[in-house]
């Protein structure tokens, strides 16, 4: 322990050549070191840079991309929601156009149906309108045959009553028919 305590912290400074020679190894290790291992370093590191940028080229690409992808489908969709709400509108347009041509028809068709109707009674009125004079005729005619105390044999004397009785009747009535 005498020749501990004798160097003492000098036993932990190494000497002067050995100090010269591990700065010479180390320099030859380092200029080593730069010439062949950072360059194939570099190389690697810019590799793996430029694969990672192109990733984020890539990731920045794709997220455009889909950017572009969801505007192009949020215009469809727009698009479609106007071209269905003009579908609905159309169809709303057009159902009440039909449903206004149906009244239409079923209202012509009610008039004609009513005007046939009205064309009917009429044509009846008269068919019993004739009827009922020509029964009125020849009930007066045979009242007249009664009255008189013997029947009209005479067709020209029959007609020429039942008119003159069919006119005035009609007088009466205001028909002039």
């Amino acid at each position: 322990m005498t020749f501990a305590a004798s160097k003492g912290v000098s036993l932990f400074i190494p000497e002067v050549y050995d100090i010269v020679w591990s700065l010479i190894i180390l320099v030859v290790v380092a200029v080593f070191f730069y010439k062949f291992f950072m360059p194939k370093f570099n190389a690697i590191f810019d590799e793996r840079a430029e694969k990672i940028e192109g990733n984020i080229a890539k990731a920045e690409k794709a997220k455009n991309d889909a950017d572009e992808a969801k505007k192009k489908y949020e215009d469809q969709l727009n698009h479609a929601r106007v071209d269905a709400s003009k579908i609905t509108d159309n169809a709303r347009s057009e159902a009440t156009k039909i449903i206004s041509d149906a009244h239409t028809r079923a209202d012509k068709e009610a008039e004609q149906i009513t005007a046939n109707a009205q064309r009917s009674i009429t044509s009846q009125q008269q068919q019993a309108m004739v009827s009922l004079k020509s029964q009125v005729g020849e009930l007066a005619t045979a009242l007249a045959g009664k009255i008189l105390g013997s029947e009209l044999q005479d067709t020209d004397v029959q007609s020429d009553m039942l008119d003159n009785m069919i006119g005035d009747l009609d007088k009466k009535t205001g028909n002039g028919q």
